[in-house]
């Protein structure tokens, strides 16, 4: 799941860059800050659960081996 966060966060940076540079009305750049903000935490909690998966995986099938 993180590949699908960090692509998100990527498309919020570029296009509030793109919006910011193309002198968009303030409130569409504000969102697109937002969204990378709000994305942030997602990203944390996705990195958490993946690891929580793999270890709980590991334990309850042995011949699992987390890289």
């Amino acid at each position: 799941m993180v590949p699908f966060a960090l692509a998100g966060l990527a498309a919020f940076a570029v296009a509030t860059l793109i919006m910011w540079l193309a002198g968009a009305p303030d409130d569409w750049v504000d969102t697109g800050v937002a969204g990378f903000l709000v994305g942030i935490p997602g990203l944390i909690t996705m990195i958490v659960h993946d690891r929580n998966r793999k270890r709980r995986r590991a334990l309850s099938h042995p011949e699992f081996h987390a890289s």
